[in-house]
């Protein structure tokens, strides 16, 4: 392969591993297979390198191979359970220690709830609300038609909403 492939798959990594890589744990709970599976990404993007029609951008690329490549392990373990790990805040500023215990607990119990969903809403919204991708995007890394990703995301939050309510319940409960 020419230099240039591995210089752009290089800069490619450097720029997109670490996202890519909180998406597959998020997935998989997993962080060795996280590791491996965002190794994998990369490896496949290198070996498909000239498959990439550049008609979306690279990191929609990146992250349909990363999808797929979860999927497929997922399917294989038939493990669905998803996001134990917890993950920094990006505020600008460093929030207070009570603001810190505060975040987490929302983001604990948002994860556990994201967890009990069915799988195309928990991917739907870790891909729009959490990653930020746009409905074009969104719908290229899940091979679906945009208003699919319109109608899914539609019906995923109110879902969303209700797991956040019995997650509520229940540590209400145990208090």
């Amino acid at each position: 392969m020419p230099d240039y492939i591995e210089n752009e798959i290089e800069e490619w990594y450097t720029q997109y591993h670490q996202t890519i890589f909180k998406y597959v744990l998020l997935m998989v709970k997993d962080y060795q297979q996280a590791e491996d599976l965002t190794h994998e990404t990369f490896v496949k993007a290198f070996k498909y390198h000239h498959t990439f029609k550049r008609d979306s951008t690279v990191k929609t690329w990146l992250f349909t191979i990363a999808h797929n490549l979860t999927i497929d392990y997922l399917r294989k373990k038939k493990t669905i359970r998803l996001f134990k790990q917890i993950f920094n805040s990006r505020e600008d500023s460093a929030p207070l220690p009570d603001q810190i215990v505060q975040l987490n607990e929302s983001v604990v119990e948002l994860y556990k709830a994201l967890g009990g969903l069915k799988n195309p809403y928990r991917e739907v919204i870790i891909l729009r609300k959490i990653k930020g991708f746009s409905i074009s995007e969104t719908s290229k890394i899940l091979n679906w038609s945009e208003g699919k990703v319109k109608a899914t995301l539609f019906r995923a939050l109110p879902a969303l909403e209700e797991q956040l309510k019995k997650e509520w319940y229940k540590n209400e409960e145990t208090k």
